[in-house]
């Protein structure tokens, strides 16, 4: 389980993707990727910061396009549930 002190330095990044291609999404992800690792590093230990990945409704096309972004980014992960509350 996280602490309490992991929590309370946690910011908030959320991305929304409604509307995009799937080039357009994984563009937008990529551009967007260093920011938010320079973002990490200037924080605290362990450097992770969470990042909400909004895909819409609809074929689940964009979710599993960005399934694939996060399996093929080495500094990328998929956060453990309740991780960052």
């Amino acid at each position: 389980k996280p602490s309490k002190k992991m929590k309370a330095q946690v910011g908030s990044i959320t991305i929304d993707l409604h509307g995009y291609t799937k080039e357009a999404a994984v563009e937008k992800l990529n551009a967007s990727l260093p920011s938010w690792i320079d973002a990490a590093m200037r924080g605290d230990y362990p450097f992770v910061i969470p990042v909400t990945i909004i895909c819409g409704a609809g074929g689940q096309v964009l979710s599993e396009v960005v399934e694939q972004w996060i399996r093929d980014n080495e500094r990328v992960a998929n956060a453990r549930k309740n991780m960052f509350i």
